[in-house]
């Protein structure tokens, strides 16, 4: 593990931390997480019948929604102008589970990983909210950062042996 722990001043008091003389870069970073359902519950969003309307549209639109809020919900985050946020899903049948993925863009001085971050959480709650009158049991998991790029720290990507 690198990199100091700079959201701290000299007296440990918590401080956003000062990007004015970063430098602007291409920034993209994309998280990944899933949820696990019972049959009922996946088949029912498979196809399009749950009585509270389309799971995944809804879910998506809350992910993207997450992304641009991100700074009022994690407190030391930036304010960020996004250039894209995008939300998508697969199935896995054997498994009985539905990955969610947000992808996260902008030109700027600081990283959006909190932004995906924060999509995929969204997303995934927003799934679980409108399913939990049939299934309380549903289970949210591994969510974490895929990969980013752009900035002083450079590239990630996400080793899934560690």
């Amino acid at each position: 593990m690198s990199g100091k722990l700079n959201h701290f001043d000299q007296h440990g008091n918590a401080v956003m931390v000062d990007v004015t003389d970063k430098n602007v870069t291409e920034r993209e970073a994309v998280a990944t997480g899933k949820i696990f359902v019972c049959d009922e519950t996946y088949e029912r969003i498979l196809t399009g019948n749950m009585a509270k309307g389309d799971v995944l549209a809804v879910a998506r639109v809350a992910g993207i929604m997450a992304t641009k809020k991100t700074s009022e919900l994690i407190p030391m985050c930036h304010p960020l102008m996004l250039t894209k946020a995008k939300v998508y899903f697969e199935f896995n049948e054997e498994e009985k589970s539905i990955s969610a993925t947000c992808l996260v863009k902008l030109s700027g001085k600081t990283g959006v990983e909190m932004e995906a971050l924060t999509g995929v959480n969204v997303a995934l709650l927003t799934i679980y909210d409108m399913c939990k009158a049939i299934d309380k049991g549903m289970v949210i998991s591994d969510v974490h950062l895929v990969k980013k790029s752009g900035g002083k720290s450079g590239d990630f990507c996400f080793n899934e042996e560690k």
